[in-house]
């Protein structure tokens, strides 16, 4: 108990520290930014989820298990809260990066902006994917193929919601739903940041002139085949995005949201972005959760390891 109260004051504390002035303060401060930083290159990070809202919830949740393959993982509805909400995906929450479908009664169509862009799925035949996309009302915005020179096989799909999937041709991965990709507006200061505030890796990089645009990925470990990561694009000149209100976060496993939070909050200081949400616990579920919007205005929900395992087991909320 000693040790969650001591956690629990280490962010407001090191909050404060941070806009304290005064040269007697500087060294303490560098030493407790760099302690906190470095803490979070080794946290136990993991992609949990992503939310989206759908307006056609069984309807939705049927085109992904004939199309693509998922599973649902479990359905719930909320009455009282007007709303229901479906969890899919390749393979147990414990283990799989996953969507959380939610569908809130009477809206059936939602604008899905420019800011978000897609998910990515791989799988090593995508062509049936894509003929079953077009047989059961889907479309196809891009036809399987490579880019000029290249060797990876892709396609571009939209579910009947309109949201975007890209489909990569490529051999077995422990997450078949391995990617989403967002519109930034700076593509060094977005890259600097989930390094800095989310212990992140830039796993690939490459500009495209001809085109206009440019990507990084980032992510945890080092190989981006067999892990999930964010597709960070920036298109050449463009320096606003509309949000929409389809995406709604994607959320991440750490250890501590305490030492999370107080990592984030140093980093929004630098390059944008705030949080939303201190740390604490949920008052319903008592999960330990914190939230933030990266400089850009993406929110990312940061959540207990333990207590989300203890969440699924409880069946959520």
């Amino acid at each position: 108990m000693e040790m969650a109260k001591h956690t629990q004051l280490f962010f407001p504390l090191l909050l404060l520290s941070v806009f304290l002035v005064g040269s007697s303060m500087a060294a303490t401060e560098k030493v407790i930014r760099d302690n906190v930083l470095e803490w979070v290159k080794n946290d136990t990070h993991r992609f949990l989820n992503a939310v989206i809202r759908v307006g056609h919830l069984n309807r939705t949740v049927e085109f992904y298990k004939e199309c693509f393959g998922m599973q649902l993982l479990s359905q719930k509805d909320f009455p009282e809260k007007k709303y229901s909400k479906a969890i899919v995906g390749f393979g147990p929450q414990e283990s799989h990066f996953v969507l959380e479908l939610i569908y809130i009664y009477g809206v059936e169509k939602y604008e899905v902006g420019t800011a978000w862009a897609h998910f990515g799925i791989a799988a090593q035949d995508i062509y049936p994917i894509v003929e079953k996309v077009r047989q059961l009302g889907g479309v196809v915005t891009r036809e399987p193929g490579t880019t000029a020179g290249g060797p990876q096989v892709y396609a571009f799909v939209q579910d009947p919601n309109g949201y975007t999937f890209e489909l990569l041709q490529q051999g077995p991965t422990p997450q078949p739903l391995n990617h989403f990709e967002l519109q930034v507006t700076d593509l060094n200061r977005s890259v600097s940041f989930y390094e800095k505030a989310l212990g992140m890796n830039l796993l690939l990089q490459y500009d495209s002139p001809q085109d206009q645009f440019a990507i990084a990925m980032v992510g945890y470990g080092s190989d981006r085949t067999q892990t999930v990561f964010i597709e960070l694009r920036y298109n050449y000149n463009v320096t606003e995005y509309i949000a929409g209100n389809v995406y709604v976060h994607a959320a991440i496993g750490t250890s501590d949201v305490y030492k999370s939070a107080a990592a984030v909050a140093l980093v929004t200081q630098e390059l944008g972005g705030k949080i939303v949400r201190p740390p604490g616990p949920n008052p319903v579920t008592h999960t330990k959760t914190t939230s933030f919007l990266d400089p850009d205005g993406r929110k990312t929900v940061l959540v207990d390891n333990e207590d989300y395992l203890k969440e699924i087991k409880n069946g959520g909320q």
